[in-house]
């Protein structure tokens, strides 16, 4: 978090006494956190409860003050979860640990414990974070080694929040869907786009610098399905990039539970038949990448892609716009903002598919923000729209396999 981290506390801090009111709030508020978006769901998070005494007085520095009655969490990065096939997904792990601390926050938030401070790790949007320990030695000893620390967070009780805002946070997290299907073809309506666009005030995401930018223009929605249809074959002929990928898809829902992340055919194609499951194995997988890109299968893969782009009504682009060079705050308050963005779509029945691959190298990014006029750095690009199919048809998409809600969860 900062310097001090590394140096002795000044004065010893007693460990916080047992508080069942905030451990049963934090209890509930994981089990919402476990459902936000992660990059091939690999859900490379980590939070942590600090209640012995050395790791109070670390949280209690790093936020500035002396550890009284208060509660202190760190949200953290996993590095064994991490994806890393290329150098733009150190930020997007960022991003996908920022929206889960914000769910986690805004939960919290329903049961009546506010964010009093607040303070980030040092280290830029591209990293790579610091490997060392950055506790005082010899540090908590349920911290697990492979977790870097993002931020830290100082919550007090405060008025505010009923069962029925915890309900209602819930229940929309629950109903937050990727659809990569085709949507219809009727326009968003502007002022439902302006309240997705507008900035956002709760949590992490509330000192959030990020950029929302929609594209509905029929020239700009055909140039970006052009876009993708030149590029986007990249991710699907970067040999390391696609076996990262190939890696996380799970080819039964067994496997996926056994995981508890990855992606099912089924949540990429929606439901399909066994010949159907079989052919898409056999078209996703490496070798076939391999030997076919030379006769330009990544790039008919891009083209079907584009196809799927080219009708969208709405094509949303989030970009951090605080510094010219984003820090790894920036991008933890975007995804914080991200966070924000997709539950309110979800609340007003529109649905998203991130189309990262082009966002992934930084020359086709660069090229992205100058042709569309992005403002900052562009690190989330997305479809967004009514799913073409009634409410049961969205279920054809089933939500992604977690792990257990508590798994990402210590007590240090």
């Amino acid at each position: 978090m900062t310097a001090d981290w590394t140096q002795a506390p000044g004065t010893a801090a007693r460990a916080v006494p047992t508080d069942p009111g905030f451990e049963a709030a934090l209890g509930a508020a994981v089990r919402v956190a476990a459902l936000s978006p992660s990059s091939h769901n690999c859900q490379p998070w980590g939070v942590a409860w600090a209640r012995g005494g050395g790791a109070r007085a670390a949280a209690a520095r790093a936020v500035t003050g002396a550890p009284g009655g208060d509660q202190y969490l760190v949200l953290a990065l996993d590095r064994e979860r991490r994806l890393r096939a290329l150098p733009s997904l150190h930020g997007e792990m960022l991003v996908s640990c920022g929206a889960y601390g914000q769910l986690l926050l805004r939960a919290l938030g329903a049961q009546g414990w506010a964010v009093d401070g607040l303070r980030f790790a040092p280290g830029g949007l591209d990293g790579p974070l610091e490997a060392g320990w950055p506790w005082p030695e010899p540090g908590p000893a349920d911290w697990p080694r492979t977790w870097a620390p993002l931020c830290v967070a100082r919550l007090r009780p405060a008025p505010g929040g009923t069962a029925e805002d915890l309900r209602a946070l819930r229940d929309t997290a629950e109903a937050r869907r990727t659809h990569r299907a085709p949507y219809r073809p009727q326009p968003v309506a502007p002022d439902v786009l302006d309240r997705l666009a507008a900035p956002s005030g709760t949590a992490v995401a509330r000192d959030a610098d990020v950029g929302v930018r929609h594209l509905t223009s029929d020239a700009d929605r055909a140039a970006l399905a052009d876009f993708v249809a030149r590029h986007a074959g990249r991710d699907f002929s970067h040999g390391p990039a696609w076996r990262e990928t190939h890696a996380y898809l799970r080819f039964s829902a067994a496997d996926a539970a056994a995981h508890g992340d990855g992606f099912t055919l089924a949540e990429l194609f929606g439901p399909l038949s066994r010949p159907g499951e079989w052919a898409r194995r056999l078209a996703l997988a490496p070798t076939t990448m391999r030997l076919l890109r030379h006769v330009g299968y990544p790039g008919l893969l891009a083209r079907q892609l584009a196809r799927i782009v080219r009708p969208t009504p709405a094509l949303t682009v989030l970009s951090l716009t605080g510094t010219p060079t984003p820090t790894l705050a920036d991008g933890v308050k975007g995804g914080a903002r991200l966070a924000d963005y997709w539950l309110g779509a979800t609340a007003e029945g529109l649905v998203l598919h991130p189309l990262s691959a082009v966002l992934q190298y930084d020359d086709l990014r660069h090229a992205l923000e100058d042709r569309f006029r992005i403002p900052g750095q562009a690190i989330f690009l997305s479809r967004l729209g009514r799913p073409a199919t009634d409410a049961a048809g969205v279920s054809g998409f089933p939500r992604s396999h977690r792990r257990p809600a508590h798994a990402p969860l210590r007590t240090i």
